[in-house]
């Protein structure tokens, strides 16, 4: 059977998290001459734009809590897998690659039960919830970082360490050199806050830089995403401290401001991470302290451990302790350079082609 008749179904839930790693390896897929079919829930299709996909196959997959809730759940799965069966059966489909979420896991059921060939990806340093649920019967396990936490101990032996996929203006960036600043010239400094818990990003980091020795201030040039209602407050602590800063809620080009920044700030989510070590870039993360099963800790850790991040634990932020770390790493112009290089050194540039190929070997080993 040729690629170009074959089936690859990319099941993922309604998140961003979930659902660009799977829009990468559908182009990936796709590119190789594969057909694709999204299997996701209502919220995913919002993200669905861009992806190469001949069907869209809505799946039932509601979450819930409590006994009434979790029995609702459960139909809801049993109804999403029954709907997945009938579009394997109406599609054809030869391998399925599950990215977590709810609407993933009634695909995976589907798949296993028709002894379909199965992957799943894993983008946090811990397994989630519906990946860990259906990881021992899968064929493949791909994580993103070499440290896998909650993973079935019958699984083990079959995780391959594929990476993250990032964005393609973001993979460009593992192909320039880090220019770190010169001795006297600006330095950028980029703040992210993330979807969640960017409050304390944004009404300390401010206050942190302008704390920073006055000949460092001079050099600064901060672009800072913030949460809306503190704009004008960051903006004002900036000014009062003569740095040159740029503070908005979203910037939609992240990418290009990620090729001319020296440092990074911001949280320690799975894409975040990886898209820094493509980048090259050296950090300062503050890991989401209500992240389920601390997993933005655990996803800093490859970076931390290599010298091209710091962290600071939530508890321990402070405007204090934010300035004492940066301007440590400011202090000594060769600091930059050796962190971006750490940073470079953990990077897996081609974590989609890397994963693709797991895809097609799992199909392969079932003979499809």
């Amino acid at each position: 059977m040729t690629s170009a008749s074959r089936v690859c179904v990319v099941a993922a839930g309604g998140t961003g998290g979930h659902m660009f790693p799977a829009e990468a390896l559908a182009k990936v897929m796709a590119a190789r001459g594969w057909k694709i079919i999204l299997a996701t829930d209502k919220r995913g299709q919002n993200y669905a734009q861009a992806f190469p996909a001949q069907k869209i196959v809505a799946l039932d997959a509601a979450t819930g809590s409590g006994v009434v809730g979790m029995l609702k759940a459960g139909f809801a799965i049993i109804k999403g897998v029954g709907q997945a069966s009938t579009a394997y059966n109406a599609k054809g489909c030869d391998v399925v690659v599950g990215f977590g979420g709810y609407p993933s896991a009634p695909a995976l059921v589907a798949a296993v039960a028709t002894r379909r060939a199965t992957v799943i990806h894993e983008q946090n340093a811990v397994l989630g919830k519906t990946n860990r649920f259906i990881a021992a019967a899968v064929d493949t396990v791909a994580a993103a970082f070499p440290n896998v936490g909650r993973a079935p101990k019958s699984v083990a032996d079959n995780i391959h360490v594929v990476g993250n996929p990032v964005r393609p203006d973001i993979r460009a960036l593992f192909d320039r050199t880090y220019a770190a600043p010169t001795a006297k010239g600006p330095i950028n400094i980029l703040i992210t806050g993330g979807s969640q818990g960017a409050r304390i990003l944004s009404e300390e980091t401010p206050e942190a830089l302008a704390s920073l020795p006055a000949d460092i201030r001079a050099r600064l040039v901060v672009s800072q995403q913030a949460r809306y209602e503190n704009i004008a407050a960051a903006k004002k602590i900036y000014a009062d401290a003569d740095i040159n800063a740029e503070v908005e809620q979203f910037f939609d080009d992240m990418a290009k401001r990620l090729s001319t920044a020296h440092l990074v700030i911001g949280r320690a989510g799975a894409s975040t991470c990886s898209e820094l070590a493509v980048a090259a870039m050296p950090s300062v993360l503050i890991p989401l302290k209500i992240a389920t099963d601390d997993h933005q800790t655990l996803n800093a850790k490859v970076l931390v451990d290599a010298g091209a991040a710091r962290r600071i634990a939530e508890d321990d932020f402070s405007a204090p302790a934010l300035s004492a770390v940066v301007g440590e790493i400011l202090s000594n112009p060769s600091n930059l350079a050796t962190m971006s290089a750490a940073a470079k050194s953990v990077a897996i540039a081609d974590a989609a082609e890397r994963l693709a190929d797991l895809a097609e070997a799992a199909a392969a080993a079932r003979g499809r």
